[in-house]
């Protein structure tokens, strides 16, 4: 007798990028997916579809399906696949943005979380808006995921969840062994190093003010090009500021290159759900400073130097204290870092999928 096929929906909602923090996770997740749908159909029937858009089909080979995303999604109760008016056993949104929910008579539901950063950041009367739409749209889902037990203690707070979450933290790719492609114009081992898309919420102006009153000490801020990115790199110049050089639109083999080649990362962070750059410097033994804000403690553990204030001369302090500690400490950094796997955090997930399903699935390929 034939099992009937089951599915799982996987939905990368309307991102827009694959380069950034979501577009990080949302990579992980699916390749690894990938990896185990054959063992997944071939044993229990189950199949795999990823929702994104359009552009990206195929990016994850022949072995998962494939749903195109749509705005209007998210403004009626959609069904998966109009042609054939396919069921979801499990659905699972990879990010709380935007506003598409599970389609028409999916059994089971999963939502992942990363932050509640407009509590933050935002305005009262912004925070709250962005409160109740994500209060609505949590309405049709089952269960909750996140990455740290900061963000979950934020959702019961600010949302009044009260059913399951489940906390899983992300991994952080080891990039040792990647290629590198030096920056031109920058010193080797010489600079303290910023990696981030530099929106305000990043706190990079704290750093920037910092490397003014300390002209002897390099600073390189590097990311995508974006608005903050082109601010922040006309104040450096108008304020005539030689020691700090802005990389825009950073190559993947100029950013491990960058890590590689500092004396220590910085991450002043206001607000943060995880925080994947500080682990990947740590992969590198670098000496890592925080904010002690939202996530990052917990993410950082002991490992990290951290920032109790952001005055420019309490900053550059804490660098110089700090650092001979965290420098006897490398390996120890590069332990901590360790822990973090991509491949931990999606099996954590296929293990709610199966959950879910009602199903034991026996060891899935690496």
């Amino acid at each position: 007798m034939t099992t009937p096929a089951r599915h799982v929906g996987i939905s990368l909602g309307m991102i827009d990028s694959l380069s950034d923090g979501l577009g990080e996770f949302s990579t992980q997740i699916c390749e690894h997916v990938a990896r185990i749908a054959p063992a997944w159909r071939e044993q229990h029937g189950v199949r795999f579809h990823l929702h994104m858009p359009a552009r990206w089909h195929g990016r994850f080979g022949d072995q998962v399906g494939y749903l195109a995303t749509s705005k209007l999604q998210g403004y009626w109760h959609w069904q998966g696949n109009w042609q054939h008016r396919r069921r979801f056993d499990v659905w699972h949104g990879l990010n709380q943005l935007g506003r598409i929910i599970p389609p028409l008579g999916t059994r089971r539901s999963l939502l992942t979380i990363h932050d509640l950063n407009p509590v933050y950041h935002d305005s009262e009367p912004q925070a709250r808006k962005a409160l109740d739409k994500l209060r609505r749209r949590l309405r049709r889902f089952d269960e909750v995921t996140t990455l740290t037990h900061h963000v979950e203690g934020d959702i019961r707070r600010h949302l009044g969840w009260t059913g399951p979450i489940s906390v899983i933290p992300n991994g952080a790719r080891d990039l040792n062994t990647h290629a590198q492609d030096a920056v031109p114009g920058i010193v080797p081992g010489r600079y303290l190093l910023h990696l981030s898309r530099m929106a305000a919420s990043k706190n990079p102006q704290s750093l920037v003010d910092m490397a003014a009153l300390w002209p002897q000490q390099a600073l390189v801020l590097a990311g995508p090009r974006t608005g903050d990115s082109d601010r922040l790199a006309a104040q450096v110049r108008e304020r005539g500021l030689s020691n700090v050089t802005v990389v825009q639109e950073v190559s993947d083999a100029q950013k491990t290159w960058l890590y590689a080649h500092c004396q220590a990362f910085v991450f002043p962070s206001l607000t943060e759900g995880f925080g994947l750059p500080p682990l990947e410097a740590m992969h590198f033994g670098k000496p890592v400073f925080l904010s002690r804000l939202t996530s990052l403690p917990e993410v950082g553990g002991t490992h990290a130097g951290y920032f109790d204030s952001f005055e420019p001369q309490a900053m550059r302090r804490t660098i110089e204290t700090e650092t001979p500690r965290l420098l006897r400490e490398g390996l120890a950094i590069r332990a901590h870092a360790a822990q973090f796997r991509w491949d931990r955090a999606a099996e954590a997930y296929l293990a709610i999928y199966q959950r879910l399903l009602g199903t034991t699935v026996s060891a899935t390929p690496r």
